[in-house]
């Protein structure tokens, strides 16, 4: 596909694609929409996470790490990117950093038992 085909259409056309490759599992090519997305958008906070999430399902966990970060620059209290920032460290070998936003996450959504943070991302 050429790089127009990502670009082609109106935004909610093109978050409306992003998400239906991301159902599919066709996680680069919704980043590679999605990136158009927060470019255009950069407050936008739904596709920075879908961003985040497509860079995190593709193993491209460098990339998902900046996006969560910008994210909770934005929004602090934004549970669900605090939770796959964690999961992002923790994939990445980085427990010691993971473990203050998998405990911020488990506070944010009320879970305080022992399993805290054992969500799927």
């Amino acid at each position: 596909m050429n790089d127009s085909y990502f670009e082609f259409g109106t935004a909610a056309e093109r978050w409306d694609r992003a998400r239906m490759f991301f159902e599919a599992k066709e996680y680069l090519t919704a980043a590679r929409i999605l990136g158009g997305l927060v470019e255009e958008a950069p407050e936008q906070v739904a596709p920075r996470l879908l961003l985040a999430r497509a860079y995190y399902h593709s193993a491209r966990l460098g990339k998902a790490e900046t996006e969560l970060r910008a994210v909770l620059e934005r929004d602090p209290v934004e549970h669900y990117a605090r939770l796959m920032l964690g999961r992002t460290l923790e994939r990445q070998g980085r427990q010691a950093e993971a473990a203050p936003h998998l405990r911020m996450a488990a506070a944010m959504s009320g879970d305080f038992g022992d399993d805290a943070g054992d969500s799927d991302v």
